[in-house]
């Protein structure tokens, strides 16, 4: 102890080498404990800048500066969220720590359902090392930012569920980095970038009803690192299916409503890790391949195309694991008929409108009666409202099912909720708090889609129905969470007509829980009827999880607006009394017949009777509620002057704004036209061809009821005083010159009936509110009797618009129509009226200019001057060759509609034709025409009528009657 004692520096030495050597052995032993306990270094002053301004927008008054935001215990730190997982109301940021210089940056941002609003900060932009950024599910406006080219680090961006509006901005070609890019459900305008050629590491692409116009641009081609791509509801130009002929790693593809045409390319069905195909709601056309070496796509979705051919044998063979949809299509019947699965949605799968021919499950049931009243419970169960009987729907559908549930409706289900592990109760939704509106029982539950769902009734009696459909959200909350940022968003079409469009239950009902009902009057024909409900892209998609969206629907009534007949049971036999009675009364009938037949009487019914007797699909509306729509057809709601009389706007109690033809009671043509008008129309039912609702019959008064059209005329558009023209842009001109020529081949190839209009002019195209062209008045159409090559008819028309061979010599085809046509486009282009214009003395009218144009090569010149340079000179040039071909003098040399069609889309050239101008080439000829109408006028009955058209008026003359009208 003594010489430890004498010796106290080794003491000391000694001491501290334990100390280090137990120190050295923690380090070594716990290395995590040691490395945990050094502080990442804090971001650079201009990125904590941004953090603290993106807080006060964000109403954070809890997050603490003084912190260091890349510090894993600071309040701003969450793990990074991964899309498709659940989602949550948060401001997450992330930072990358392994910088070189021991930098800390923040690499990640994610600010997603909160209640942001105004433009996205662009600031956002000085965060250079950002890799991810996620603002979805926000209520941003305005433009993205261009500062956002900075952003050369980004690898994903997503902007989904916002309001964003304007261009893409070039600048973002700088991001060369970009994996996975989302901009979903905003309001961008113009066309879609075609800037992929910049993003070559692009794995994910998402642009579902963006605001963005078609055509899909070409660079998408050089995405070959893509494996997921999801392009849908994309109006404008369509284009041909767009080239992935590269992208061998491809998972999921969606694309949906984009208007492609074509062929599928062999190539699709070879990508070998393909899990989803959606191309559903295109023109695609072409059969599907059969292939023994087809992809094995568990979810197959080529709903409401074109394809036709036979459904290959492997369709119909697959598991219950594999989902297909070929819902309204044109196929023929494949070799191995189909048998009934749950997985193979057949429903209006096959040209003809059948559904299935050889399975008797899918067979369409007899009918037993017509029925007049239907009422289910979407989703749920049988019960009894107000006396009502609803039938239950609790079948828990599917994502690719037809279900023939009953003899008078089955279902159609269509689509698959992406970003979310498939469950049985997807197609259900289930109330999540106590309901307190009346009728509760109806909206407990309801039927979802992701896609498509439709109602198809049957064996009802043929006339006008009223559909109620009944809503409430029961999924999306209201509440101070992000849960409340939901938007559920989707269309409704009865008998294919859009009735709701961008419909929001939680809107129209302002809350969630409530009760909201929409009514709606059509008509039923054939004894089916149809609706059908449809996502189009747009709302938010994860409040308040991933795959809450598209269409919910409560409950279904369809109701006929007549009484159905009732028969009494009080005697057994009385079936066989009527049966008997009956043939009593046939037999007067068939006697009576031949004895008028015979001419030993004659009796005129009256109009009532006559228009009563009519097979109408169109309803009957009293005139009470015509003078109670039209405020007893007050001149302030006169809207203008029709051939056989004014023309009112008028209001329904239901708030459906109509328009009402009345026939002026001194017009001998109104009876003529009346019918003629009814009869035509009343079986027709196209996008492009006015609507009409029903007519009124009583005593001397005959009224016509019209859907109202918000736009006037074309006429109106074009022709009218400069202060209340419309601005018709190039686009809009070239849709509505589309939206004619479709309604046209509708007439005269597709429809049931065949018919030739007669009348084409700008005066009889109406324009609706987003400005679809709908072709009006049938007071002059006629049938084309197929078996006839052409029908000799009396003159009527108008001059400027009719066809030499028709005006010359009564020789009418549908090519008249076509002819007829071909100068509503020349007017259309030049925005000058055909008879009205004459630059100079040498030109008899528009078309005789436009043909001298031609000649010279300057058709150029034609254009309306009121479009400055803001038009597309290509398909400028081509709707006046087309419209040039049109008016052909020969009608052989003439298109037919549905090649017009194809021309005015660029899916085929127009054929260079030099016309010859000499019919119109002096006044004299012109007076020939006139001398020539005159002299026919003059030998035919009282019902010719030639019309001469003007800027705001036209003057009917009415054979040799007195009788003169002016046309507004």
């Amino acid at each position: 102890m003594g010489r430890v004692a004498q010796c106290p520096s080794t003491m000391k030495i000694l001491f501290a080498y334990i100390i280090v050597t137990v120190l050295l052995v923690l380090i070594c032993t716990e290395p995590n404990q040691v490395e945990a306990q050094v502080e990442p270094a804090n971001p650079p002053r201009y990125e904590v800048k941004a953090l603290r301004e993106i807080a006060a927008e964000l109403g954070k008054k809890d997050m603490n500066f003084s912190e260091n935001p890349c510090n894993n215990k600071s309040s701003w730190f969450t793990p990074p969220p991964l899309h498709g997982s659940r989602a949550v109301n948060n401001s997450t940021v992330t930072c990358n720590c392994s910088f070189t210089n021991g930098e800390c940056h923040i690499d990640g941002m994610t600010l997603a359902m909160n209640r942001l609003s105004g433009p996205i900060p662009s600031y956002l932009g000085n965060i250079t090392t950002l890799k991810y950024l996620s603002i979805e599910n926000n209520l941003f406006s305005g433009t993205i930012p261009p500062e956002f080219g900075r952003l050369v680090n980004l690898e994903n961006l997503t902007l989904n569920a916002n309001y964003l509006t304007g261009k893409f901005p070039s600048s973002l070609a700088n991001l060369s980095n970009l994996k996975e890019l989302r901009i979903s459900s905003n309001n961008f305008t113009g066309k879609m970038p075609d800037i992929f050629r910049s993003w070559k590491q692009l794995e994910k692409l998402e642009i579902q009803a963006s605001g963005f116009e078609g055509p899909i641009p070409s660079s998408l081609a050089l995405l070959h690192n893509l494996v997921e791509l999801r392009i849908s509801d994309l109006p404008g130009e369509g284009s041909k299916f767009p080239n992935l002929k590269n992208m061998n790693n491809m998972y999921r593809l969606m694309l949906g409503g984009c208007n492609i045409s074509g062929p599928i390319p062999d190539y699709v069905w070879e990508f070998s890790r393909l899990q989803i195909l959606d191309l559903s709601f295109n023109n695609l056309e072409g059969s599907v391949s059969d292939s023994e070496s087809l992809t094995k796509t568990q979810y197959m979705y080529l709903t409401k195309n074109s394809l036709t051919g036979r459904i290959p044998d492997w369709m119909s063979i697959r598991d219950s694991r594999y989902q297909i949809d070929l819902s309204y299509n044109n196929f023929s019947e494949s070799l191995q008929s189909p048998s009934c699965q749950e997985n193979l949605n057949l429903f209006q799968s096959f040209a003809g409108g059948k559904d299935l021919g050889s399975d008797n499950c899918l067979k369409n049931f007899p009918c037993s009666k017509d029925w007049y009243s239907v009422n289910i419970n979407c989703g749920g169960g049988a019960t009894t409202i107000n006396g009502v009987d609803y039938e239950a729907d609790e079948d828990f559908g599917g994502r690719a099912k037809y279900v023939p549930l009953k003899e008078t409706w089955e279902t159609s289900s269509t689509g698959l909720f992406w970003d979310t592990t498939p469950t049985s109760m997807d197609f259900i939704a289930q109330n999540v708090s106590v309901l307190r509106t009346n009728n509760s029982e109806l909206y407990t539950r309801a039927r979802l889609s992701p896609l498509s769902l439709t109602y198809y009734f049957r064996c009802l009696a043929n006339g006008n129905y009223t559909v109620t459909l009944h809503f409430a959200e029961i999924v999306i909350r209201d509440n101070r969470s992000y849960q409340s940022l939901g938007r559920r968003i989707f269309d409704v079409y009865v008998q294919e007509k859009l009735e709701l469009k961008d419909f929001n239950i939680k809107n129209e009902a302002k809350g969630v829980d409530k009760a909201v009902i929409r009514k709606f009057k059509t008509v039923v024909r054939n004894k089916t009827l149809t609706i059908r409900f449809h996502w189009a892209g747009k709302g938010t998609t994860a409040i308040p999880r991933r795959g809450t969206y598209g269409p919910l629907i409560s409950a279904i009534s369809v109701d006929s607006d007549i009484k159905p007949p009732v028969l009494s049971g009080r005697n057994k036999n009385m079936k066989f009394i009527v049966g008997a009675v009956v043939s009593v009364l046939c037999l007067i009938f068939i006697i009576l017949g031949i004895l008028r037949w015979k001419g030993y009487f004659r009796c005129k019914p009256s109009r009532e009777q006559v228009l009563r007797g009519l097979d109408l699909q169109t309803g009957f509306f009293t005139f009470k509620q015509m003078k109670a729509a039209t405020n007893n057809f007050d001149a302030a709601n006169k809207i203008g002057e029709g051939g056989f009389g004014a023309v009112y706007k008028g209001v329904l109690l239901d708030g459906t704004i109509i328009a009402v033809k009345k026939l002026s009671s001194k017009s001998r043509q109104g009876d003529r036209e009346f019918l003629n008008e009814l009869g035509m129309i009343s079986g027709l039912q196209h996008l492009n061809v006015v609507r009409l609702y029903g007519c009124c019959v009583e005593g001397t008064q005959l009224l016509l009821v019209y859907e109202f059209m918000e736009n006037n005329s074309l006429a109106h558009a074009l022709f009218s005083p400069t202060e209340s023209q419309l601005k018709l842009d190039w686009p809009t001109r070239q849709k509505i010159c589309l939206g004619i020529a479709k309604g046209l081949t509708f007439l005269h190839e597709e429809s049931s009936l065949k018919i030739v209009h007669r009348d084409i002019k700008t005066t009889n195209v109406l324009l609706d509110s987003d400005l679809n062209a709908k072709i009006s008045d049938f007071g002059l159409a006629k049938f084309d009797e197929e078996e006839n090559t052409h029908i000799s008819t009396r003159i009527a028309g108008t001059i400027g618009y009719m066809a030499p061979e028709y005006a010359l010599w009564g020789y009418l085809t549908y090519k008249a129509d076509v002819y007829s046509f071909g100068i509503v486009a020349l007017e259309i282009v030049a925005g000058k009226n055909n008879t009205k214009y004459r630059p100079e003395e040498d030109y008899v009218c528009l078309q005789d200019w436009a043909l001298v144009l031609q000649q010279k090569g300057n058709l150029m010149e034609l254009v309306d001057l009121r479009l400055g340079t803001e038009f597309n000179e290509e398909e400028a040039i081509r709707m006046a060759k087309v419209a040039l071909l049109c008016t052909n003098s020969s009608p052989a040399l003439r298109p037919t509609m549905s090649e017009v069609v194809n021309m005015l889309e660029g899916r085929t050239l127009v054929p260079e034709l030099i016309l010859d101008p000499s019919i119109f080439a002096d006044e004299s000829r012109f007076g020939a025409v006139k001398d020539q109408f005159n002299r026919m006028q003059s030998r035919s009955s009282k019902t010719t009528t030639i019309t001469q058209s003007s800027d705001s008026t036209s003057t009917v003359w009415l054979g040799s009657s007195s009788t003169l009208v002016e046309h507004q």
